[in-house]
């Protein structure tokens, strides 16, 4: 029989497809963390979206998990209303960005693929939610990009921000008191091998940045003017 997919199984299959996308696969720990539930929690519900029919992920013991091509779709699916849930919350309703995850969390399990559909209209097929991430297409597939996170970056690199993982609000808020949203510039100017602290400049401001913050800002990196 073929498995509902609940709120929860949506959790974990747009969890698995995050951290799939980092790390090639994703972990019983790194799930667990994610999602704020036990490693043993996690495991359970793998070994059950493993045995679904069509069956949603691919499982081998201490070597992660996977998304089958139909967990894979329905992830996307999620994902999609998801980011699209946020675009209108900011566009229409007028929320501010640290304010939609949360929000879109909640709506994303009841949407009806009419209003998703017709939200997508409204907003003119949109290709990026406030926080840059890109929004899937109607046919399910992800949009190509070509970014790096902010930590690796040395200098006199200079790069434009394109995305930010969208977390905590407080985190958010930090990042746009910073100036360091999507389309801003900025350049590197020095950086420290014995804490990883990177040391950038973005509008005229000097900002000392540790790797909780430059592992989250995706850029796009700019040839420096001669």
């Amino acid at each position: 029989m073929k498995e509902p997919l609940t709120a929860p199984i949506q959790d974990y299959l747009k969890a698995i497809y995050a951290l799939s996308a980092q790390h090639g696969s994703a972990s019983t720990t790194a799930l667990a963390e994610r999602l704020g539930i036990s490693p043993a929690s996690v495991t359970g519900m793998i070994q059950r979206l493993a045995a679904a029919e069509p069956p949603l992920v691919v499982y081998q013991k201490y070597q992660g998990v996977t998304l089958t091509p139909e967990g894979q779709r329905a992830a996307l699916k999620f994902i999609r209303s998801h980011r699209l849930l946020e675009a209108y919350l900011v566009q229409v309703l007028g929320y501010s960005w640290d304010m939609v995850h949360e929000e879109a969390c909640r709506l994303e399990h009841v949407i009806s693929p009419d209003f998703e559909a017709r939200i997508a209209s409204a907003l003119g097929e949109p290709s990026r939610d406030p926080h840059g991430e890109p929004i899937p297409t109607a046919q399910l597939t992800m949009p190509g990009e070509d970014t790096l996170p902010l930590a690796e970056l040395r200098p006199p690199q200079q790069a434009l921000v394109r995305r930010v993982e969208a977390g905590a609000a407080d985190f958010l808020r930090y990042l746009e008191t910073a100036g360091l949203v999507p389309g801003a510039r900025l350049e590197v100017l020095a950086y420290s091998p014995f804490d990883q602290n990177i040391r950038v400049c973005v509008n005229d401001n000097e900002l000392v940045l540790g790797p909780a913050v430059t592992g989250k800002i995706y850029v796009e990196g700019l040839v420096a003017e001669v």
